[in-house]
């Protein structure tokens, strides 16, 4: 188990990275005073008596009803109950972690009013690996992902089911396993674990990380390709981009130009090729992977200040005893920076799709029909780029942006929604898509060099042809086709595609 000590309000994309990835969050220490001087404040707020939302009131359009002190421990234990309304399959587990951690983050930051032994619940939790079941669908992106924090929250008072290191079991025996006991919930406290944008988040964050491990390998897998049809580099140069101007581009183009220094391939047609110019796929690869870049940044850049921020509602201010109803939980921010993915993520797979059809077709790649030695008797690349082209058109229909829908909750009250949820939800199936189709395009792109033997790619893309073959034998006559798929995927869903081109530094989207 990998621990790493959590700054709230200051932890970089590369920390939420690794926490994604399995680390367990420690909260530095500092956060405890601030936890504690803000449940303080609640505290002393309550025994003004005046009416503060979330606190001594009801909740959305029962804010207007006033709730007696001695009910308001039954009233946050009440919207939990009420609110942990989602349906659907659970959360991945990972992702689940990924949003505990973030409310963890939030919360600690001292403007929620909670308690210390909460956030402690929640560090304990994630270290002990005890990950409630929380139903993926049910959030709007407005008021808070509220169905989905309400069921993570439910397993932190008892109620509901966790995954444990020894499966599913009920929240009670979870908790009572690692030694832990379930969180009685002060005042505010189950508004401030249900308000906020943490499972919208943890999704796109999720799914960022993913998207930054699908470009690396799709510039890989298109320089390969580039090899493989004889392209040519001249629209890499360095001059033609810097007179653009667009960072993203730029470095896409540095980087293709790196992965194809060397290559025995592209010098034996540098002189007397009769073709003036690539099509669009090969020669505008800095272009359309630059501006993806740029996207993608974007949308981290966005991404990080939410999960450095706090979300919840109303907000304790210890300074004055102050408790302000705001609108932070609205998720617009991330609605954004999750369409922004879609759209990067779309034209990740469509371009490398074009690129994979003119492997296939001889009139544009001057190789074998479909990329088989005996073309007719054997069908070879035909239906996996038939493949590539369904899965590109998914991801187009997908891809409409989710922020611009909006329906009115809470009778009204909540009359503009987000959608944020919905649209960080659809992205990890988006990048799946688009992870099998530059799986794909490793196969035909080597399958294509191979037609070029003896002569050999640069250094960097004959490891990754290396690293392939491992795997996958050239394809001589047809055969099974799904495992030869299967195993592509894998290695460029691990990132091992990217890790094979070692030598050259590929642009990073999260830092």
């Amino acid at each position: 188990m990998i621990t790493m000590t959590a700054m709230p309000g200051a932890i970089s994309l590369a920390d939420w990275r690794a926490i994604y990835r399995g680390a367990v969050p420690v909260l530095d220490p500092s956060c405890w005073a601030l936890v504690e001087r803000s449940a303080q404040t609640v505290a002393r707020i309550i025994a003004k008596g005046a009416p503060v939302y979330g606190i001594n009131t009801g909740f959305g359009k029962l804010a207007s009803v006033r709730i007696e002190d001695a009910d308001l421990a039954t009233l946050q234990k009440n919207i939990v109950l009420s609110h942990a309304a989602g349906v659907g399959e659970p959360m991945p587990q990972n992702i689940a972690r990924l949003m505990m951690a973030l409310k963890m983050a939030s919360l600690a930051q001292g403007a929620s009013g909670v308690q210390v032994k909460t956030l402690e619940l929640l560090e304990k939790m994630l270290s002990a690996d005890i990950i409630p079941v929380v139903p993926a669908q049910g959030s709007v992106g407005a008021s808070g992902d509220l169905a989905p924090l309400a069921h993570m929250t439910a397993a932190m008072i008892g109620v509901g089911d966790c995954f444990t290191p020894k499966g599913r079991l009920p929240a009670t025996q979870a908790l009572e396993a690692a030694g832990l006991a379930p969180l009685e919930l002060g005042a505010k406290e189950g508004l401030a674990l249900l308000n906020g944008t943490q499972f919208s988040n943890a999704y796109a964050l999720a799914a960022l990380f993913e998207a930054e491990v699908l470009f690396q390998a799709a510039l890989v897998t298109g320089a390969l390709s580039t090899d493989a049809a004889k392209g040519s580099d001249a629209p890499f140069d360095p001059r033609i981009h810097a007179l653009r101007k667009h960072r993203g581009q730029i470095e896409t183009a540095n980087t293709l130009r790196a992965l194809m220094a060397g290559s025995a391939i592209r010098e034996s047609h540098r002189v007397g090729d009769e073709r003036v110019q690539d099509p669009y796929c090969l020669r505008c690869q800095p272009q359309v992977m630059g501006a993806v870049l740029d996207l993608l940044r974007q949308a981290a850049m966005t991404l990080g200040t939410e999960a450095n921020g706090v979300s919840d509602n109303p907000l304790i201010f210890t300074d004055d005893d102050t408790a302000l109803s705001g609108g932070n939980f609205h998720a617009e921010p991330v609605a954004f920076a999750a369409d922004m993915i879609a759209l990067a993520v779309c034209e990740i797979g469509s371009l490398t799709e074009r690129r994979i059809a003119m492997l296939v077709d001889p009139a544009l790649s001057g190789m074998p029909a479909f990329l088989t030695p005996k073309p007719g008797l054997n069908s070879g690349f035909m239906i996996p780029q038939v493949t590539a082209a369904a899965l590109v058109s998914e991801n187009k229909q997908k891809a409409y942006p989710a922020s611009v829908d909006s329906i009115p909750t809470s009778a009204n009250q909540e009359d503009h929604v987000s959608m944020a949820a919905h649209g960080a939800r659809r992205l990890m199936a988006m990048v799946d898509n688009a992870t099998a189709v530059v799986g794909i395009e490793l196969l035909a792109a080597a399958q294509g060099c191979d037609f070029h033997q003896p002569l050999a790619s640069s250094t960097a893309l004959q490891a990754v042809r290396a690293l392939l073959r491992a795997e996958v034998p050239h394809l001589d006559e047809d055969r099974h086709f799904h495992p030869d798929m299967e195993k592509a995927i894998a290695l460029v869903r691990s990132g091992a595609v990217a890790k094979a081109a070692a030598n050259i530094a590929l642009p990073e989207v999260a830092q």
